[in-house]
């Protein structure tokens, strides 16, 4: 890197560390506090109440208080990251960057504290002092040997999981490296010959985990930047290093390198050479962690050991050994059982998550977050990316499950399943309110057609179908090109084995196809050529003739074109007197509450007939989600104060919904404040059809509609669902662009429930 792009570096650095306020932490209130109720709830005198609670049972803390999610990451400056002994002040940056890894990652709340105390036994003290504040304890950037004195004595006096991260975070993610190598190498634990550089806390730690996962003592041959460390050396001994001393007298790493599986580094740069790694067994394992410079350059590895698996502490090579995919996750499988430690058990749990969750189907976030790389497993795929949104559910899961097996967790959890999936749902916003669409889905096995299948976000929506739903995924697109496109995303399928091709090109049913077709437009100017080109060319008029004839059961379409271009041909083929399309339902999902709006594509400005039946059919879809529909009709006009043409409409349309008398709550014409914020509707409206906020907005044209909408997902967090095309008999959902491969699954069970299931 040249000099300008590394001063540009820090300096981006800096601003970003500085603004737009300093830090990288803040505290924000989890509860009202606008007025004097809220604050004698909150402080004197309704906190005595919770405090006489926790007195007579102290687990009640984690019920009232911030204990049972909250951890503490504690530092004395005196070795942190490659940057040595800068003091705890100095060290503030990282550990305020470790609690917001915490709270991205695993949702939990974290205060970094920064002790200057350089004696491990005083340093105890202190952080033993800390319990009653913390639910557990990260140690972070402690030096060798102190660490260990401070984590065996915290351990001891602590009835909270102490975690030095440095330790404990790095040998996991080893460990997890390490189970997928041989694994790819064809090699065990037990059969392994280990040389590791470097003797400090994380060094160390590795040595031990893979110890437990089967490794043989003598198997391991372990150097420092004195040489090897042997049987009565004196230099820089302690006993955690003397447990891995081999023989009695020095021996260069050139020598004890012959015919290792695996070389571990946690030293500096430059510490093994390429002439090294030759004399290695076959397929030879190479760890080298060291930051910012590793011990070898992968490349030169690579060079002289075409078959080398190698993996790094740098996120600018495959296989990056990254601690955050290690400790939000043991931490928040420890904190929600309530365990008295992290022990060995949950540790090789947590191993083993990672380890399979690199050997699954690479998920669609995570492909999302790295584009451009390959993530199949393999040689340059031994562990997960740490933004793969899997990892909290997988192996906070087994950690939580260790730790009931293990006997030290003090909450059980009776489900485990529907813990993951819940944890799942904390993570994949649509989860939780997508659950019964899943589970009606699964009554039936429908065929639901992509029109674009060659898409990637398609392919991996379609893989997930058939690892989540009984539907059968049909693709329309050339198989060669269907077939390189899941090969290069690290997808297990393949056409024509697990899904069903429609090949545009060259398709058995093309014949039938066109004539179809013509048959249907042959008096709207569509010729037997016009016809024979549009199902050459035109997915979506295939896709809607497969669904006309019965080949499949629902079309999903419209990733990438304008809605109602697609529309149009949707409409064409597969409307009739009973189904045209009513309006386009999408569901936003927010931290805040799921709102439900329409309609954001078909009617620009609806009629009032046109209104009252997009307000019938949001009920009917809203229910599909197991909830009770309360619709807003919105508009500039307040219940009559304004003559203008939104308001007459939704006037109109709500006559129009009275006299049907259809059996859900709405109310209008009202204004989008109104409708979501039941005291202003008390006071300009007592009389009220509904209360409470309104979960449903139907707006009086689509400006209003996909307005509001890109608004609440671009600037408030939303996840969307849909558009859901209504009116149509669930034959057809078009979605937009910007759908994600989750998206198009969710749509794909919305698409795979019959009728009969909502109707």
């Amino acid at each position: 890197m040249t000099d300008e792009r590394q001063d540009a570096a820090r300096q981006a650095a800096l601003f970003y560390h500085a603004n737009p306020k300093p830090g990288k932490l803040e505290v924000r209130p989890t509860k009202p506090l606008a007025n004097g109720r809220d604050l004698t709830r909150a402080y004197s005198p309704g906190v005595a109440e919770a405090c006489l609670e926790i007195k007579s049972d102290p687990k009640l803390a984690s019920r009232y208080t911030t204990r049972g999610n909250l951890v503490a990451v504690v530092t004395n400056g005196t070795a942190v990251l490659g940057l040595g002994d800068i003091g705890p002040l100095a060290a503030k940056p990282v550990m305020e960057g470790k609690a917001v890894l915490f709270k991205k990652f695993a949702n939990i709340d974290c205060f970094d504290i920064e002790l200057a105390e350089t004696d491990p036994e005083k340093l105890a003290d202190i952080v033993c002092a800390l319990e009653p504040t913390f639910g557990a304890i990260n140690l972070e950037d402690i030096k060798a040997p102190d660490c260990f004195i401070v984590e065996r004595i915290c351990r001891e006096r602590m009835g909270i999981p102490v975690f030095h991260d440095d330790q404990h975070g790095t040998a996991i993610v080893v460990g997890a490296a390490a189970t997928n190598a041989l694994l790819v190498a064809g090699k065990r634990f037990e059969d392994i010959k280990i040389v590791s550089t470097g003797g400090g806390a994380a060094g160390i730690a590795c040595l031990n985990i893979l110890v437990k996962m089967g490794v043989k003592r003598e198997n391991i041959w372990l150097h420092d930047i004195h040489g090897l460390v042997y049987e009565g050396r004196a230099a820089d001994m302690n006993p955690q290093k003397a447990a891995f001393a081999q023989g009695t007298t020095d021996r260069p790493l050139s020598e004890t390198i012959e015919g290792a599986d695996l070389f571990l580094g946690l030293s500096g740069p430059n510490v093994l050479k390429p002439e090294d790694v030759v004399k290695m067994a076959s397929s030879p394992i190479i760890f080298a962690l060291a930051n910012p410079r590793s011990e070898i350059d992968p490349q030169a590895a690579r060079a002289v050991a075409p078959d080398a698996i190698i993996a790094t502490g740098r996120s600018d090579f495959p296989n990056q050994v990254n601690n955050v995919l290690c400790f939000p996750f043991i931490f928040r499988g420890a904190l929600d059982v309530g365990a008295t430690e992290i022990n060995d058990a949950m540790q090789l749990g947590c191993i083993e998550g990672i380890a399979a969750l690199a050997r699954a189907t690479t998920s669609a976030e995570a492909a999302a977050a790295y584009k451009g790389e390959q993530m199949t497993f393999g040689r340059d795929y031994l562990i997960p990316k740490p933004f793969d949104p899997r990892l909290t559910g997988v192996v906070a899961t087994a950690v939580a499950k260790a730790a009931m097996e293990s006997g030290v967790a003090t909450r059980p959890i009776a489900d485990l399943d529907e813990y993951k999936r819940q944890l799942d749902g904390s993570v994949f916003k649509s989860t939780m309110i997508m659950r019964p669409v899943f589970e009606a889905a699964r009554t039936a096995a429908r065929r639901i057609v992509f029109a674009e299948g060659e898409d990637e976000r398609v392919l991996r929506a379609a893989s997930a179908m058939l690892e989540e739903t009984t539907e059968v995924p049909v693709l329309i697109g050339r198989p060669e090109v269907l077939d390189m496109r899941c090969e290069r995303a690290g997808l297990p399928i393949r056409p024509g084995r697990d899904f069903e091709v429609v090949n545009p090109e060259n398709d058995p049913r093309y014949r039938e196809y066109w004539e179809t077709y013509h048959t249907l437009m042959q008096r709207r100017g569509v010729t037997p050529d016009i016809a024979r080109a549009v199902m050459r060319t035109n997915t979506t008029a295939i896709g809607a003739i497969m669904v006309q004839r019965g080949d499949a059961d629902s079309l999903i379409c419209g990733t990438f074109g304008q809605f109602l271009w697609h529309l149009n041909y949707v409409a064409q083929i597969l409307g009739t007197p009973d189904l045209h399309p009513v309006g386009a339902l999408s569901l936003i999902i927010q931290p805040e509450g799921n709102l439900f709006l329409a309609d954001t594509q078909i009617h620009a400005e609806p009629s009032p007939e046109q209104i009252a039946n997009v307000v019938i059919g949001a009920a009917r879809h809203v229910r599909r989600f197991g909830l009770e529909p309360k619709i807003a009709l919105c508009s500039h006009s307040q219940f009559g104060n304004l003559d203008s043409s939104s308001g007459r409409r939704m006037r109109g349309a709500l006559e129009i919904l009275d006299a049907m008398d259809p059996g859900f709550a709405y109310e209008g014409e009202m204004t989008l404040d109104v409708a979501l914020d039941p005291e202003l509707r008390e006071r300009i409206f007592p009389n009220a059809r509904f209360e409470g906020m309104a979960n449903v907005l139907v707006f009086a044209s689509t400006d209003a509609a996909s307005g509001v909408r890109n608004i609440l997902k671009m600037r408030g967090d939303g996840l969307e669902v849909g558009p859901i095309l209504m009116g149509m008999g669930n034959r057809a959902h078009i979605v937009t662009p910007s759908i994600t491969a989750r998206g198009l699954l969710n749509m794909s069970a919305l698409a795979g429930t019959p009728v009969a299931h909502y109707g």
